[in-house]
């Protein structure tokens, strides 16, 4: 534990997961039936690096691939004063087809695509009236709605909290946004999913920072089962969350590790990507993919980390999509650009 002194008060922060979580043994092994391609997906007409990628998606197709990425080389220095495009679409092959949204964004981060095919995309930072919002585009890249005020850190209806993720509700459409991805010992820090209707009405709020259930400390994805419910990876609180559209806690699951991505596949199998786990952070930990079942949050598959010069602990890819023949793809922050991995 770390202590914080502000003007008026204490705050005492948790800087690993919850008092659960640090007891879970370490889950580091199971079968790989994947074969790894680095660099599958290739940008074209821009003829540029790959920024630092977080989003990827599966298009209705169930074989074209979407992917954000943050337009300069490396993690930190974002899409804000360059007119690359950061929203690209690939066919099966990892030819890239159309991009779009240059100008538009400081750090792109999760993307969704809805019952439609429209494209939903996260910008987690705000600058310059730009980010901290939401944006959904046509297929083609025109923007047909914004959640939040650009460039501005708040409370809906007026505005979002560095939004991470988003997921629509393929029933009826409603929009469930999950903040923040603010600096976790922050002395306010925003942990919430901010529930839209498809017209962009403000419905309602979820959760709260903290370490309890139903509350959160980094909610880096979120994604619904075939049951309607949403799950959320709790990536502070190293735990994926089970919860009704209500907001009812249901379950935790504690196997998956520090989980940046998270996929769910029409038999419930859950698909995360643990990108962050440290010895500092998450002792005995390695990054990589875990698999399993949301009937019993056991892992039955895991995919150890990228070898990379200099880093003990490999990198892994943060978002990550599962498409039809059951092949995945992640979103590289570290080493750029959406490796492939072939379902053998």
């Amino acid at each position: 534990m770390r202590l914080w002194l502000t003007a008026s008060f204490v705050v005492w922060v948790a800087l690993q997961g919850t008092a659960q979580t640090d007891k879970v043994k370490p889950v580091n092994s199971g079968a790989n039936p994947y074969r790894v391609v680095r660099d599958w997906a290739q940008l074209g007409s821009e003829a540029r690096p790959w920024g630092g990628s977080n989003g990827v998606a599966i298009g209705r197709d169930g074989k074209s691939v979407w992917a954000t990425d943050r337009c300069s080389p490396g993690t930190t220095p974002g899409c804000l004063g360059v007119k690359a495009n950061p929203v690209h679409l690939f066919d099966e092959s990892g030819k890239e087809i159309r991009s779009f949204g240059g100008g538009m964004f400081v750090w792109p981060h999760g993307i969704h695509v809805d019952r439609d095919g429209n494209v939903w995309v996260t910008d987690a930072r705000a600058a310059d009236d730009k980010g901290s919002v939401v944006i959904k585009f046509s297929p083609e890249g025109r923007v047909l709605m914004t959640l939040g005020k650009p460039g501005v850190r708040g409370n809906p209806p007026e505005a979002l909290t560095d939004p991470s993720d988003l997921v629509t509700d393929p029933r009826n459409g409603d929009v469930y946004v999950v903040e923040s991805h603010t600096e976790v010992t922050a002395p306010n820090l925003v942990g919430r999913i901010s529930v839209f209707d498809r017209n962009g009405k403000f419905l309602r709020t979820i959760g709260k920072a903290g370490t309890g259930p139903g509350e959160f400390r980094t909610p880096h994805a979120i994604e619904f089962d075939s049951r309607g419910r949403l799950i959320v990876a709790d990536r502070h609180n190293h735990r994926i969350q089970i919860l009704t559209k209500d907001g009812k806690f249901v379950a935790e699951y504690d196997d998956f590790g520090r989980t940046s991505g998270l996929a769910i596949d029409k038999n419930d199998v859950i698909y995360t990507a643990d990108s962050e786990s440290t010895e500092r952070v998450h002792p005995g930990w390695q990054r990589g993919i875990r698999v399993g079942s949301l009937k019993d949050g056991k892992v039955t598959q895991f995919i150890p980390p990228h070898m990379v010069p200099n880093s003990a602990d490999g990198a892994m890819g943060e978002g990550i999509a599962v498409d039809a023949a059951g092949n995945l793809y992640t979103a590289e922050a570290q080493l750029r650009g959406v490796t492939k991995y072939v379902r053998n």
